[in-house]
Parts: structure tokens; C-alpha cells; sequence
């Protein structure tokens, strides 16, 4: 396992384009300068040492250098040491609807980053609760086991989108029916299953899968994200809006929140229903519900000792800034006989 310590300087690598930019910005102005001045062959005669390869190879051993310091300074660190902990708590998997319709900006700014903002709301709340993540569309796919390291939860919740899975559809029958496999049987903690979607589901399986799930012991409680009066499905290119999505008929999709859908699933399984429109409220919705739920005691494994790795970054960019710095701008007299680079 590994961690970022200071993610926030990932930012400089925009340096390195924009050195790379004004390089070859400079070396478009000296070729269209000396053009003005000399022929090919005339600066050839009066500079042979002259290599066009060279400035190339030492900015890109400049910018290896200073990749390697900036790595340095966000100083990745890798976990060395796996230890058992005695934790109180409950299990809770929190499937994550990922299907298109999750894209409708009735919530904002989406419902997706809106849903992906309440899971890493409601984690920030959380002790010592183990935590899944179930992602779902046409099928359901895990994203993390059950596990106490929330940093590693919140890692896997962002990268989560509605292009993760081909399979399109809103099939919480799967999801409900994956999640449960999350739970260990011969544990008797706690199984709470929140539920993140717009429900837009057009069969009736997530029923029977939900009374399944209350056999088993497992309360599913569905936060619903999205407005009834609903909002199309925004179709983008690199970020710029091209459309809304149509059916088969030409029209723009209308996406709405199917609330009494998800209200019936939780009830089923003594669970209740969260609106999803305001963070605070869900918070503390689940704060409530998590206060009066059981807590039992588990063990559970994590890494507990992380080293620094900061220093070999910070070795190698050395050893590139030497090499840098070594490297003459004329040609190498030995690399010339070879002709490594069809130089003449």
C-alpha cells in the first residue's frame, strides 16, 4: 500500500510543460532567424560543432531532474508493516449508483460528484466501522472490500465515474446482491447497506433481492440523489457540452428521482430513505442511525508503519542534474563518429 503525503505539490509539473513550451517556441525563433541570416550549408561550414539533437536531449534531462524533485517534494511513502487491530464498530458497504443517469445536473454540480461527495462526507464521520464500496450500472462491480483505511475508501471513491462500467441500466438488484457477499457470515457485527442512486430501475428483482437481504440480516438504507422533477442527461466531449441524451424517438431523456422506488427497498429491510440534496442533513441522518445501531468488536488488518521514499527521488534528480550539467551543447566527438543521430 502506498499514500501521497503532500499531493498538493503535483501542481508544479506544469512547470515542466511550460519550460518545454518555451523551448520550443526558442528554438522555432533561432531557426527562423539564422534562415534570414545564413543557408544550411553556409552555418554548417562556420559552426560544425554545432549539434541540433543535443538541446533537446538536456532539456528533457532537465525536466527528469525536476520530475524527480517534484515527486520528491509530494513524497510518496510505502506501508512496510501489516498489523491486526481490536476495532467497535459495524460493517457498511456503500454501493454507488455509476449508470448515465447519474449525470444530470439537477443536483449540483452533478449527481454523481454530488453522490461521491456525501460517501466521503459520511466516512469523515465514521470511527472504527469497516467500510466497502460497490459500484453499479447494468451490473454491479466491487471497487474496495471491507477495510478501516477510510484514506484508501476515499482514494478509490473519487477516481469513480460513470465510464467505469460498459454495462448500462441501474440494476440495484445487483447491487444488493453483490454487497452482501461483502459480509462474513461467521462475524456477527452489524451489516448496514447505503444505497446512492437516483433509482432509476425498471424491474422488480431489487425486491426480492432486498428481502433476501433481510433474511440475511442486512439493513439497506437508500440515499436518494436527484429531484422528481428530474433533468436530461448532459452528453460531453472533453469537458464541453454536446448534447443531451435522446430515446428512440428523437426526445431528450428526462431523468427523474424514483423516491417511492427507494423507499420500498429500504423498508423491506427495516431501513429507511435519506434525501441526498443536502450534505449537512445526511450527516447527520446517518450519524443518528450509526449511534443507534449495535457496535461489536473485530479485528481488522491495515498498515500501520509507512517509510518516506522521498530521498531516492531526490538522489536521481541529482545524478540527472549532473548529467545536465556535464553535457556539452556541441557535438561528442565520439558519438559524432558513430552518427548516432544522422547528424553530418
Amino acid at each position: 500500500m502506498y499514500e501521497l503525503e503532500n499531493i498538493s505539490w503535483s501542481w508544479m509539473f506544469l512547470l515542466i510543460a511550460l519550460i518545454g513550451l518555451l523551448f520550443v517556441i526558442d528554438r522555432l525563433w533561432k531557426s527562423k532567424t539564422q534562415k534570414l541570416f545564413f543557408s544550411k550549408s553556409n552555418l554548417e561550414k562556420l559552426s560544425p560543432n554545432i549539434s541540433m539533437s543535443k538541446p533537446v536531449l538536456k532539456i528533457l534531462v532537465a525536466s527528469a531532474a525536476l520530475s524527480m524533485f517534484i515527486i520528491a517534494l509530494i513524497n510518496p511513502k510505502i506501508g512496510t508493516k501489516m498489523e491486526t487491530f481490536q476495532r467497535l464498530g459495524v460493517d457498511i458497504v456503500f454501493a454507488i449508483d455509476v449508470s448515465k443517469s447519474m449525470l444530470a445536473e439537477d443536483i449540483t454540480p452533478s449527481r454523481m460528484d454530488k453522490s461521491k461527495q456525501l460517501v466521503s462526507e459520511v466516512i469523515n464521520s465514521l470511527g472504527g466501522d469497516r467500510i466497502g464500496i460497490v459500484a453499479y450500472a447494468g451490473k454491479a462491480f466491487p471497487q474496495l472490500p471491507l477495510t478501516t483505511d477510510y484514506s484508501s475508501a476515499k482514494m478509490f471513491l473519487q477516481n469513480m465515474n460513470t465510464d467505469m462500467l460498459s454495462s448500462q441500466g441501474t440494476a440495484i438488484d445487483e447491487a444488493i446482491r453483490l454487497s452482501s457477499t461483502y459480509f462474513d457470515e461467521e462475524e456477527l457485527t452489524e451489516r448496514l447497506l447505503f444505497i446512492v442512486s437516483d433509482g432509476e430501475d425498471h424491474n422488480d428483482l431489487s425486491y426480492d433481492m432486498a428481502d433476501l437481504a433481510a433474511k440475511n440480516n442486512i439493513t439497506i438504507y437508500t440515499i436518494g440523489v436527484g429531484t422528481e422533477k428530474g433533468a436530461p442527461i448532459p452528453m460531453r466531449k472533453n469537458g464541453v457540452l454536446m448534447s443531451y441524451k435522446k430515446d428512440m424517438e428523437g426526445e431528450v431523456v428526462i431523468t427523474k428521482l424514483n423516491k417511492n422506488y427507494l423507499e420500498n427497498i429500504s423498508q423491506k429491510t427495516g431501513g429507511k430513505f435519506i434525501a441526498g440534496s443536502v450534505t449537512g442533513e445526511v450527516i447527520e441522518e446517518v450519524v443518528e442511525i450509526l449511534k443507534n445501531t449495535e457496535k461489536r468488536e473485530f479485528d481488522t488488518q491495515k498498515f500501520s508503519e509507512f517509510e518516506d521514499q522521498f530521498q531516492w527521488f531526490i538522489f536521481f534528480g541529482f545524478i540527472f542534474l549532473v548529467v545536465d550539467i556535464l553535457m556539452k551543447d556541441g557535438k561528442t566527438m565520439w558519438l559524432k563518429k558513430l552518427n548516432l543521430f544522422n547528424e553530418k
